[in-house]
Formats: C-alpha cells, structure tokens, sequence
C-alpha cells in the first residue's frame, strides 16, 4: 500500500505550496492529462493517466512509495476522494482543496448559488438529472461525455431554459456561453464543462436568500401537502380533488427529486401542484383549457413549476417523456392501458363506480402491475354541530410494476 495519498484539487490557479510540497516528494502521480503534464510532477515519479478510478486506486493501493492524484475543482465534492476512500481500496487520503467547479461557474456568472440544485449526469443519470431542471428554478448540472448540453437540451424539448456553459474552467481554453437551451443542441461543446441551468418558477422567498442550501424543504405553499385549494366557483365539482384522496395517492405515487410525474386529467392542478413541492418535475394534461389555467394558478401560488398541456390522452402521451410515476384522474381503463405501455414505476387511479374500478384494475394486471384497491370513504363535518357536511365514496386503485425493485 502506499506511505502516503495525497488528493490535490486543481482549479487553474497556481499551487499551494502544500500542493507543490507533496508533488515534489511524490514517486506516483495519477492525473489527467492536463495534470500529467505541471513542471511540478517529479521526473522520476510515474505518472498514471486517470480513466477508471478504480483501476488507478488499485494501482495507488499496491504503490510501495508516496503517491498523488491531482483533480480538477474541488476533489471532495463529486469528485475522486469518495472511490480513493472506499473500502474496497483501503486508502487514508489527505487532501489539499481548490474551487470547486461549480463555485466557478456560478463565479463566471456572477450568481449566488446556495439555492442551486447540484446534480451529476452520466449516461445513465441523464434522465434524472434533466428532471431535476424542469422541475426547479436553478440547477448545477456536472455533465460527462454523452450527457453533456447537447443532450440536457434535447430532452428538455418543451420547457424553455437559459444555459450557462463553462466549458475547461481554470484552463487557457476556458469559455462562458450563455444561451437558449433551444440553441445548445446545434453545438459541440468541450468536456469537462459544467452548465448552469436557469428558468421556470420564481424563487418563493423572492430572492432574499435561504437559510438551507439547495432546494427548501419548507419554501413552497406552507406545512402539509393535500391542503385544499382557494375555492373556485367556475370550477367543476370532482371526487379526484378530494383532500384524502389526493394524500392517499401521493402517499402510493411518492413523487421526488428527479422523478417524472405526469397528471393526467389535472383538474384543479391540485395534485399536479403538490408533487412538485415533493421535488419532481410534473407535466399535467388536460382536455379542459380553463382546467389547464387553473393547475398554471395553482402551480404559481405555490412557486414550482409545472408544465401544463392541452390535449387528450391517450393520444396526447405519443408525445410526453417517460415518466415515473402517473396519477389518471380521468380517461378509464384505455387511458390506463396507454400508461401502462410506457413502464412507469407506479401509477395511480381512482374509480366512481365498481365496474369501473374493475377496468381499471385489469388493465393494469394486464400492464404487468401488481394492482392493490381500496374502498374510501370521507365524510365532512361541521366541527360546531357536528353536522355531516359533504360525502364521498371512491375507488382507489394503484399499480406497481411486478419488474421494479423499490
């Protein structure tokens, strides 16, 4: 094993003099090829070109000698001292910190970003990653080749964001773009690079700043989720607006931070509204335009963004992304059948009358989901004589897909 690991952080500036210290008494160095090449690397040390860290910890871990491993930004921040520290290799580290590129970026921009959400996109986190823009307001993604702008933007087709690209930060070839995400797609663009992703809800503190970083769990619409919502009296009256329904259906859905939720039958917005307080990006799909005006209110009041789409489903989802999990407030069974072909984890339902709830419930057996249905009944009472205001009686039907592990 070696003596002594030591993880340098690189942002462009000139070394610490604890930085140069270890580099100079280094026999094994792993970088990239920008680090490879520091007049500060020891000409007798060998150099070893970082491509799997694991493969380059393993090699550190049987280094007889003292070994250094040099990384861009700020090494402890979704960077290399989390696998350098993994079990598997057994390595004690010590670590000299630089800017993390994030900072950097927000720097070049001149923005705070406390109340950024920080995410990786790899290949197989793209997906999530791009939720978690459509979903808040602004978004640090540290991208990788093949999931880089290009693909932030292409499938962010339909929600208009600005991009903040800063591509090689603390190099020669340093660059800051800014520009539409409709536009980023038409570009080649130099890994690594970081985008800062900007748009959609206001923030609700009106940009006052935060007591938390990252996303407040407590910013948006208060205490609770299901609450209701200000009364409306052009509205329609609808058992799918019901506040035990809406919690128990959120309690099956379980939206989250890079989740995709579609509401399908949106209604009030009510549920469209509370899963993104959850964190998850929601599109909400009505025929009725007044419906799709009221979920764009509701979403407004409570500062997230939903995205709001007129049209009938089934027909309509041809064209939506994949989602996560689906709330069907109407449309029956061919609606379910729609859902079901696209393989979300969980989708939910609920049904006026048995024959109904029955549909439901076959087409989603026939989807490949494990069905479970449940008989609700709420009564609403006057708290001063005890007079039974209001009665609803619902099917609640929700489906988990037999292939997902939770």
């Amino acid at each position: 094993m070696a003596d002594r690991v030591t993880v340098i952080g690189w942002d462009g500036s000139p070394l610490t003099a604890a930085a140069t210290s270890a580099l100079g008494a280094a026999t094994l160095v792993a970088g990239a090829a920008h680090h490879l090449d520091l007049p500060e690397i020891p000409p007798h040390a060998e150099r070893v070109r970082l491509g799997s860290l694991d493969l380059a910890a393993r090699r550190i871990a049987a280094h007889r000698g003292t070994a250094v491993v040099l990384a861009d930004g700020d090494p402890g921040f979704f960077g290399v001292v989390r696998t350098l520290r993994a079990p598997e290799h057994g390595l004690e580290v010590e670590v000299v910190p630089a800017v993390s590129n994030v900072a950097a970026a927000f720097a070049r921009a001149g923005m705070p970003w406390d109340d950024a959400q920080i995410v990786v996109a790899h290949p197989r986190t793209l997906r999530r990653a791009v939720n978690v823009c459509r979903a808040h307001p602004k978004v640090a993604v540290l991208t990788s080749p093949g999931a880089g702008p290009a693909e932030l933007a292409l499938l962010l087709e339909g929600v208009h964001r600005t991009f903040v690209i800063c591509e090689e930060l603390g190099t020669a070839r340093e660059q800051v773009t800014v520009l539409t995400s409709d536009k980023a797609a038409d570009h080649l663009w130099r890994d690594p690079n970081v985008v800062i992703v900007i748009g959609g809800a206001a923030a609700p503190d009106g940009g006052r700043g935060t007591w938390i970083a990252g996303r407040d769990p407590g910013g948006t619409g208060g205490r609770g989720w299901a609450q209701p919502l200000p009364a409306d009296p052009a509205a329609p009256a609808s058992a799918g607006d019901a506040e035990q329904l809406r919690a128990l259906q959120l309690a099956r859905t379980g939206p989250r931070t890079g989740d995709l939720v579609w509401d399908i039958g949106s209604g009030s917005g009510a549920f469209a509204t509370d899963a993104a307080r959850f964190g998850a990006a929601v599109i909400a799909i009505d025929t009725d335009r007044a419906a799709c005006a009221r979920t764009d209110a509701a979403a407004r009041r409570a500062g997230v963004h939903v995205q709001v789409v007129h049209g009938h489903a089934p027909q309509v989802l041809e064209r939506l992304p994949e989602p996560d999990v689906v709330r069907i407030g109407s449309g029956g069974a061919p609606v379910v059948t729609a859902c079901t072909d696209r393989r979300p984890q969980r989708i939910v339902a609920h049904a006026s009358t048995r024959d109904e709830a029955e549909a439901i419930g076959a087409a989603l057996t026939a989807g490949g989901y494990t069905v479970t249905c449940a008989l609700l009944q709420s009564v609403e009472l006057d708290p001063v004589g005890w007079a039974e205001r209001e009665r609803s009686v619902v099917f609640l039907l929700s489906g988990t897909r037999a292939d997902h592990v939770p």
